[in-house]
């Protein structure tokens, strides 16, 4: 039997987290409502849900139990027997809760586990590593513009020793991650969102005294990094992630993007959370960091993506950036799965579908939470189908390209086609400048200069001389870009054309919003997995749009279109009527202007009926009005809060970046917001432990999943060599 005293504060501490972790663990998951995504789960509502099983007369120093070894370890774990006075719970007699309580933290404690430490170096001579993570499975479901995702991630050991495995992974950045789960064998073990400290303090007791636990954490809101102790020889343990996102939607086309590898970042000196990119035989370097394979290195994990698409209306046409075998089962409806060719995960998954042009109106999706009455609604304005009969006003256009080492080749061709394909459409009265930033930061000319023909000639020359190397200081592109007078005769576009591989993300959008003024930003990204949190954020504080070139567009193609649409706003100004509808905490808070082609998301919380809204801009010199309808689309709308809450995050964050957050309020409400949200976020961790068995010996060596470097991206001058 466990010893322990209990007094009336300790009690009452225990029934709180007993009812949280009951609350979130027993209620109906979204996994089960969607059992097709999960083709290990059975049947439906047979999801083996166990949080920890065992026999009760299992003693604290048994398999069934987990205890703390030294007084450092301050983890408490209190075990629910069956108690006259205890609530009801929904599982059958012979099942264990384990309630996790929070630890009190000993700030003198210290952990030698980093990354790193103990790790095993695989010596081969074949071109395939052995490494632990052997497949990525990828189930999506598409409502109209919204996926649910759920990502299965199957680990194995194929060492002769226990280990546990490390793998840096990126995420599309609004994702709302909401749940995960451990598979080890015919067992499920549900996570438990955690504040980012106690889940890892939790980890690491587990860890230590050889359970088998997950612990997935957060690094940057498309990074995510997935540990799994106690993997023991021969042995396999699957990790579920499910997600929500909305689509992005341009030009007719919604997109689905899954990324496959984080590309490497190049971090400024001094910068305090570094995102290092290293080669796979660096074992020993402290933080975080992506390791990645040699050019002629392989290892044996591949992917398989599996999406099926109700767009709600007719669908035109599909196609992505991989091979891929699409089915149609209704008009409205598609079916598509990556090609076994196309299994390598070098590059991001690109799916596009196109819908029935004339079909594509605004719309208004609400959700009542039953039990609190909160609304929740996302509208999506779709702007005019054209602009072309309205007058184009006179530009200031600066085009700022990235020419480190990273972009050097292909990218950096792409970009420099783009840049020509924009000066082709520069008309007298226009101005224009070119940057270039790598390690430092050069410019055409020391102001804008007119479109002339012989300035445009020289701007040529200029780009064809452009070459990457060194890194990427893009603080320099931002204050050389956005630092000189603006000309309020002209609109003032800055088009940023880069791959985004930076770890000072943060900093950079800081210094945007602070030196912004009047300028729009608008983001391109190059290349085949580029940094789209960094290029969507970019765009956003920019109040901008933002396009990507992949390996096999054309630079000048993507620009002349893009260019078409930014040179006319569709929609300035823009002011929403809400019709009654008493609505708070809107995101975004500054309303975009709207471009030809590309529909702008705006989400919030209401109070009240909803009857639509009306949305009132400006087109040139004419006023217009949209007028939306609201619409409850049943499985669509249900996800609304978690997507609500995701993006209340990011603007959070996104002030965090500008204002600083000397007393931590703005940490506080990120952290209470995804609590009570149950998502991930800077703040807050899943993390899983299995306590039905001990595995023997220590905890194992640290093995980190290495990946390939991008496609396109070259491994030399990107990976540090220390």
């Amino acid at each position: 039997m466990i010893k322990r005293k209990f007094s009336h504060g300790y009690l009452l501490a225990t029934f709180v987290a007993m009812a949280v972790v009951i609350a979130g663990c027993a209620s109906e998951s979204l996994m089960e409502a969607e059992p097709e995504l999960d083709s290990q789960a059975g049947k439906e509502g047979a999801l083996d849900e166990i949080l920890v099983t065992g026999s009760r007369d299992e003693g604290a120093g048994s398999a069934g139990a987990i205890s703390a070894r030294t007084s450092n370890e301050s983890i408490v774990w209190s075990r629910l027997t069956d108690q006259r006075d205890a609530p009801v719970l929904p599982y059958a007699s012979d099942e264990e809760i384990w309630i996790i309580q929070k630890p009190v933290v000993d700030d003198s404690s210290t952990t030698d586990d980093e990354p790193g430490s103990g790790a095993m170096v695989t010596i081969v001579d074949s071109k395939e590593v052995p490494l632990p993570l052997q497949h990525t499975d990828v189930k999506a479901q598409i409502d109209g513009y919204i996926s649910s995702v759920n990502v299965r991630q199957e680990f194995s050991n194929p060492f002769d020793s226990k280990i546990e495995a490390v793998y840096m992974f990126p995420l599309p950045e609004k994702a709302a991650v909401t749940e995960f789960l451990m598979v080890i064998g015919e067992r499920k073990i549900r996570g438990i969102l955690r504040e980012k400290e106690e889940a890892e303090a939790i980890y690491q007791a587990a860890r230590s005294q050889g359970y088998q636990a997950s612990l997935l954490v957060q690094h940057r809101p498309n990074i995510f990094e997935q540990k799994v102790a106690n993997i023991e020889p021969g042995k396999s343990i699957d990790v579920d992630i499910r997600y929500f996102h909305t689509l992005a939607y341009n030009d007719g086309w919604y997109s689905f993007v899954f990324p496959t590898v984080v590309g490497p970042r190049y971090n400024p000196p001094g910068h305090s959370d570094p995102i290092q990119a290293l080669p796979r035989s660096d074992t020993n370097s402290p933080g975080t960091a992506v390791r990645y394979l040699r050019p002629e290195e392989r290892s044996a994990h591949d992917i398989s993506i599996d999406v099926q698409i109700d767009a709600g209306v007719r669908i035109e046409e599909v196609r992505s950036t991989h091979r891929i075998d699409a089915s149609r089962p209704t008009d409205n409806t598609a079916a598509v799965r990556l090609a076994n060719q196309s299994t390598i995960p070098n590059r991001d998954f690109v799916l596009d579908f196109r819908v029935a042009g004339d079909t594509m109106k605004s719309n208004l999706l609400t959700y009542v939470d039953p039990d609190t009455q909160q609304g929740y609604f996302t509208l999506m304005l779709y702007p005019p189908e054209s602009a072309d009969d309205l007058l184009r006003q006179d530009m200031e256009l600066v085009f700022v390209l990235d020419t480190s080492g990273s972009m050097r080749g292909r990218p950096l061709q792409q970009a420099k086609e783009a840049v020509s394909a924009a000066l082709d459409h520069l008309q007298a009265g226009d101005t224009f400048q070119i940057i270039r930033f790598s390690d430092n930061a050069s410019q055409f000319g020391r102001d804008p200069v007119p479109a002339t023909k012989e300035n445009l000639r020289l701007a040529r020359q200029y780009l064809a001389k452009l070459d990457g190397s060194g890194g990427t200081q893009m603080i320099e592109g931002i204050r050389a870009a956005l630092d000189f007078p603006h000309d309020p005769s002209r609109l003032r576009f800055v088009s940023f054309l880069t791959d985004g591989y930076i770890g000072n993300e943060a900093q950079i959008l800081g210094e945007m919003q602070y030196r912004i003024g009047a300028s729009r930003i608008f983001s391109f990204g190059v290349g085949s997995s580029v940094n789209r949190y960094l290029m969507e954020r970019m765009a956003k504080v920019g109040r901008g749009a933002v396009a990507y070139l992949g390996p096999q567009d054309s630079g000048y193609d993507v620009m002349e279109g893009f260019f078409n649409r930014i040179s006319r706003p569709a929609l300035t100004d823009l002011q929403i009527d809400w019709n009654g509808m008493a609505v708070s905490d809107v995101y975004p808070s500054v309303l975009p202007d709207v471009f030809v082609g590309r529909p702008i998301v705006v989400t919030g919380r209401y109070l009240g009926p909803s009857n639509g809204v009306v949305v009132h801009g400006s087109q040139g010199s004419v006023a217009r009005r949209v007028v939306i309808e609201g619409n409850d689309d049943g499985a669509a709308s249900a996800s609304l809060p978690k997507i609500w809450a995701r993006m209340r995050i990011a603007e959070l964050v996104d002030q965090r970046s500008v204002a600083g957050d000397p007393h931590q309020e703005l940490a506080d409400e990120i952290k209470a917001t995804a609590l009570e949200h149950q998502l991930m976020s800077d703040y807050t961790s899943f993390v899983a432990v299995d306590t039905s068995e001990r595995t023997e010996g220590e905890f194992g060596t640290t093995v980190h999943q290495a990946v390939p470097v991008p496609d396109g991206v070259r491994y030399e001058t990107t990976v540090e060599q220390k």
